[in-house]
């Protein structure tokens, strides 16, 4: 199958704003895998860095390449908006010259372009959201205009891409038919997030929580420093933010070893700053328990991470931890905003090691059943042939006449 992803302000190849590392990884990974299994793919992004060539090879059968379209520079969802008409007339020029057979829009900004420069080209799209406007947890990103962009992108294409129940049952909601709707989740690298490896971290005599939150807000990073009082024996190593030689000028690494001071934890409250996507893994092997508390969260890269690497979470049970996180069987649910209750349920987890093993072997092994790469682009791929054109049969042919008169005569 000949397929084009279309990802207007994320490149999967170079790295962006830390808030779309998620997608990114998405973006990256199902294309690889779907290259793995013989398809070839084309991803078609948003020129934002000066020198970047027209393509890029990312893997086997698999290319990223580049439209112009506004200053060739890092743009937010609302500067690159005022130029999505640009790049979807350019990104029409490349789909006729080289026709895929569906193309797969990644984010809401992307499913403009797709509909725009496929008007007219019969080529079905399917579109994922990740993430809607109307659910909880966009903040600036939830305007009305976008809401109402997203309802009408919905209803648009062939078919759509959920990555979570929540998300599917919203589109519903939204007016989304749901045969049009399939729910496929993203996916984790279960050969590099697994239980064997290295640690990143020396570890001591004390239980370690860790926590990655990419700009060291909104995942409950204070709630767990409160928490940390109650929890006299424990650590806490928190990644995320600005490089660690930036943390002393950033608002919210100062905010959080503010809480630390006052809840009397600060000895046992480690910032790492931002650390390498290499190091994710030893980062996670390394703990006891990993806790990410946000008020809402579309998928929960970190948990799943950290179930396919054998650590046990603690989560909020909003969004996608509602599909990946199955309570007291592959982590534990917790309420947002209430250290006593959060410092509570970690020691009682810390003071039951063998149920805290079991937890760690019950993620790891749903994250290697539901979330391997190789099971989403099966699933995604489903989803593309649904779409696609079923090929007319082809005419049946007779025999000239003459040709059955020798038949006759051989007869």
């Amino acid at each position: 199958m000949n397929i084009a992803m279309v990802s207007v302000h994320v490149s999967p190849v170079t790295t962006g704003a830390a808030s779309h590392e998620s997608l990114r990884v998405h973006i990256a990974e199902l294309a690889r895998e779907l290259g793995r299994k013989g398809h070839r793919v084309t991803i078609y992004t948003r020129r934002d860095g000066i020198g970047t060539g027209e393509r890029v090879r990312l893997a086997p059968r698999v290319n990223v390449e580049f439209i112009s379209a506004g200053n060739a520079l890092p743009m937010s969802e609302q500067d690159v908006l005022p130029h999505i008409g640009e790049f979807a007339d350019r990104l029409a020029k490349r789909l006729s010259a080289k026709r895929p057979d569906v193309i797969h829009a990644h984010h809401w900004l992307s499913g403009l372009a797709a509909l725009s420069a496929a008007d007219g080209l019969d080529i079905p799209i399917v579109q994922s959201f990740h993430g809607l406007a109307s659910l909880p947890g966009n903040g600036e990103n939830a305007s009305p205009a976008r809401m109402r962009m997203e309802r009408a992108i919905g209803r648009g294409v062939a078919a759509l891409i959920a990555t979570t129940e929540t998300e599917s049952a919203e589109l519903a909601r939204l007016g989304v038919a749901r045969p049009r709707i399939a729910a496929v989740p993203s996916g984790v690298d279960a050969e590099k997030f697994k239980p064997q490896g290295r640690a990143l971290l020396p570890r001591g005599s004390a239980p370690r929580i860790v926590m990655l939150s990419r700009r060291l807000a909104g995942h409950g990073v204070t709630t767990v420093i409160e928490a940390l009082a109650r929890i006299p024996e424990a650590e806490l190593v928190v990644a995320g933010g600005p490089p660690q030689a930036e943390l002393d000028g950033d608002e919210n690494a100062h905010r959080l070893r503010i809480a630390a001071k006052e809840a009397g934890v600060a000895d046992r409250v480690t910032f790492l700053g931002r650390i390498d996507a290499a190091d994710v893994p030893g980062l996670l092997r390394s703990a006891d328990l990993t806790v990410s508390l946000p008020a809402y969260e579309s998928f929960g890269r970190v948990p799943v991470e950290s179930m396919a690497c054998g650590t046990p979470v603690v989560v909020t049970a909003v969004g996608g931890h509602l599909d990946t996180v199955i309570d007291d069987v592959t982590g534990v649910y917790a309420k947002p905003g209430r250290p006593v209750e959060l410092a509570h349920r970690i020691r009682g987890l810390l003071a039951e090691r063998t149920h805290l093993t079991a937890l760690g072997i019950g993620g790891a092994d749903r994250v290697r059943a539901r979330y391997s790469w190789e099971r989403i682009a099966d699933e995604t791929l489903k989803v593309y042939d649904s779409v696609r054109p079923t090929p007319e049969p082809a005419p049946e042919q007779s025999m000239p006449e003459e040709d059955l008169s020798e038949l006759a005569v051989a007869s």
